[in-house]
């Protein structure tokens, strides 16, 4: 709003020029805007044109006189504020326009200072009216918008494609959207009140909204997806976040649901591919594989060095397809969940001296030294499937093996670290770039560079590892500098929670 005088207009009604024309040069200084006139008609025809905000109006005038002309502005504009000029009326005339609307009254003969006063004092009146009425439209304003943003986010809501549930701090829903009725089975008239194990079939997802609702999360980054089955046999995937307040504090949950049963089709039928094709491709790789060692042996003595070193690269490649094989159908079986099925107690440390033990044999052949550090304390067993924990050491450690130089050491240490059991596989191998660190997990991927672009592999070991180390419920995690090795460590949970996942 702009709150300068030259924004207030004034009107000088009075038949005495002396008066208007004194009146303008006082107002005009202090910055208001000034118009004159000598008779009621013609302030009334002009006011709706001109729009003042003031009038000084004098009583006694030739025509229409004063008191009809404020009843007249009164009828016109309630807003206008009429100063009466009494010269010749008495105190009595000055109060009944008073009575009638005039906002106040200046006896003439009138100093300048007590013009400027009374007509600023109607200006700050003028001026806090129109501030308080541009307040009160943006507080409509400011309604209106949030009630439309409301009506716009409610829309957005009901329009999503994935359900989505609001808890509050007790675990009772106070949001559900249609898409979350839907992929619940529930009635799309059901509405929000009820605690969450009324909309939701599964115990272990109501288990972790609750956690979240009570504020158990707040500062986690990495809170657990939850994938579960409903009654008619649909996959849905469950995200939570809780809904914090301006201080930080835990208001409820809001919970994103996911149909990925569609998803799971594909990853089935994909997997039932690789283990058909995979199957069909097994037993003649390995006939060609023994043919071609049958025709090394026998040529040995009669091939040239070309042709024997053209039989060794195919015997090493058929050698590499049946290993890929093998690592396809691994990984189906454990996408299938037929992998840390079987679980029992297990002594991580007498496994790991086993899988040692075994590939020892491989590491002395390239003058490689491996060890295990024995652990400084008796350690717990963890409730796993022994084929898996076997198949991650044993590829960790022969993927130490291929990974350093002739010479080089490699070192296993087994521990405990909290609630879970530790083990570390480091090499002083050939090491990973940085910006490779975060691929090595990815099925097929291989640092190829060249001192590694002669080791043969499939760039499936370490994706099966961190597959399986996901299933027993634990984490993975490497540090490696170039030239120097790599540290591969491993989190079990002791209590082997997640071993039957």
């Amino acid at each position: 709003m702009d709150n300068r005088p030259d924004a207030i207009r004034v009107m000088v009604v009075d038949d005495e020029a002396g008066i208007r024309e004194g009146s303008e040069r006082i107002l005009k200084r202090i910055g208001f805007t000034v118009s004159q006139a000598s008779r009621g008609d013609d302030a009334l025809l002009r006011m709706p044109a001109e729009q003042p905000a003031i009038v000084l109006l004098d009583l006694k005038m030739p025509g229409i006189d004063g008191m009809e002309v404020l009843g007249r502005i009164r009828e016109m504009d309630t807003d206008i504020l009429v100063i009466v000029i009494t010269g010749y009326a008495t105190v009595e005339t000055a109060i009944e326009a008073m009575k009638q609307g005039a906002y106040d009254f200046i006896p003439k003969p009138f100093e300048p200072d007590q013009l400027r006063i009374v007509v600023n004092r109607a200006a700050e009146k003028i001026r806090l009216t129109r501030e308080t009425t541009a307040l009160e439209q943006a507080r409509r304003r400011t309604l209106t918008d949030l009630d439309t943003e409301k009506s716009r986010i409610s829309t957005i809501l009901h329009s999503l494609p994935d359900g989505v549930v609001v808890t509050n701090t007790a675990g009772r829903v106070v949001l559900i959207n249609p898409a979350a009725r839907q992929m619940l089975g529930l009635a799309q008239n059901t509405g929000p009140g009820a605690a969450i194990a009324e909309y939701v079939p599964d115990q272990g997802l109501c288990t972790l909204i609750q956690d979240i609702s009570k504020g158990r999360f707040i500062d986690y980054e990495d809170i657990p997806i939850h994938e579960f089955t409903t009654n008619d046999e649909r996959f849905l995937l469950a995200r939570g976040q809780p809904v914090l307040g301006e201080r930080r504090e835990c208001l409820g949950a809001v919970i994103n649901l996911s149909d990925v049963t569609a998803m799971k089709v594909i990853d089935r039928l994909k997997s039932e591919f690789v283990a058909k094709v995979s199957h069909e491709l097994r037993s003649p790789l390995a006939t060609i594989h023994e043919q071609l060692a049958k025709v090394m042996r026998d040529m040995m003595d009669v091939a040239s060095e070309s042709d024997r070193y053209i039989l060794a690269r195919a015997k090493e490649k058929t050698h590499g397809l049946i290993s890929m094989i093998g690592d396809l159908l691994d990984l189906s079986r454990i996408e299938e969940g037929l992998i840390c099925r079987e679980s029992e107690p297990v002594q991580v440390e007498t496994l790991v001296g086993n899988v040692v033990a075994f590939l020892k044999t491989r590491a002395e052949g390239k003058g490689q030294t491996i060890s295990m550090l024995p652990p400084d304390q008796a350690l717990p067993p963890i409730n796993a499937d022994p084929v898996a924990l076997e198949s991650i050491f044993g590829n960790l450690i022969a993927n130490a093996i291929n990974y350093t130089p002739d010479g080089g050491t490699i070192r296993v240490a087994v521990d405990q670290a909290g609630i879970n059991l530790r083990v570390k596989v480091s090499d002083t191998g050939f090491g990973i770039e940085e910006k490779y660190l975060s691929k090595i997990f990815d099925r097929f991927y291989r640092v190829k560079n060249d001192k590694t672009r002669l080791i043969t592999g499939t760039g499936l070991g370490l994706p099966i590892v961190k597959q399986l180390v996901d299933s027993l419920g634990g984490f993975i995690d490497v540090e490696s500098t170039p030239g120097s090795g790599s540290t591969f460590t491993v989190l079990l949970p002791v209590s082997g929670q997640g071993a039957a996942a």
